[in-house]
């Protein structure tokens, strides 16, 4: 382990929290402390972390949502604890992408092990990696359409578009799962970090405004295409 492996606990029981926490930075860790799903999203959106330790049973946003979304953006890994002994809960959490799952109550000594091998894998993964990741670099369409995620910028034949933050999320959440189709609540949810009330509107509109500065039209679309009664995909071919 490193003095730089940085865990997102997600915890709603201070009581637990403190417990876990004092535990993990006693071995070395930087811990930072959400103690609801919106918090946690937005402290992973906004940080660099090692491990998620995730609970299942959360205020505002549950633990499978944040898990999903978390998977969608980053391979780092998730380890889930809950009280939930089902086997559905944690089959449910594994479908979404959590690498591990330890029913509370557990020893901190178990947990420890789990965590720094999650961790020594994850190490080997970014190794191997390193350098690679089309996650980062320069990404080109058809049509003259480029995307930088790293720079967070939108080219389209050569011109720089002017979008809005929200606008160059979503564009870029599509993108990177070409061929996905996400409902407009995944959608909110993920860029907006909120709860998805009165969701739709927010994501229509912010599609519509897209798909005018891309000169996409929606019935004959190149990149975005609407899902009937769910929501977005993006269509767009990859040029190597």
């Amino acid at each position: 382990m490193t003095d730089k492996d940085n865990i997102l606990l997600v915890e709603d029981d201070p009581e637990i929290a403190r417990i876990l926490l004092d535990h993990l930075r006693r071995e070395g860790y930087a811990v930072t402390w959400a103690s609801s799903g919106l918090e946690s999203w937005e402290d992973f959106r906004k940080g660099e972390y090692q491990l998620v330790l995730l609970d299942l049973m959360l205020p505002e946003m549950d633990g499978f949502t944040v898990c999903k979304h978390v998977r969608l953006i980053s391979d780092v890994p998730v380890l889930i604890m809950s009280a939930r002994h089902q086997e559905e809960s944690k089959l449910k959490g594994l479908g979404l992408g959590a690498d591990d799952y330890i029913t509370k109550p557990f020893s901190l000594a178990e947990l420890t092990a789990r965590i720094e091998a999650h961790l020594s894998r994850y190490r080997r993964y970014q190794g191997r990696q390193s350098g690679s990741s089309s996650s980062s670099v320069l990404q080109q369409y058809n049509d003259g359409l480029s995307i930088h995620p790293l720079n967070q910028q939108v080219m389209l034949n050569g011109t720089e578009l002017q979008l809005t933050g929200k606008e160059g999320a979503l564009l870029m959440l599509l993108a990177s799962h070409q061929g996905r189709a996400f409902t407009k609540t995944e959608i909110y949810e993920h860029v907006w970090g909120q709860p998805a009330e009165a969701s739709s509107s927010t994501v229509t509109v912010h599609v519509k405004s897209l798909r005018a500065k891309l000169g996409d039209e929606p019935h004959q679309p190149r990149w975005i295409q609407t899902v009937w009664g769910s929501g977005y995909r993006f269509i767009g071919e990859r040029i190597e």
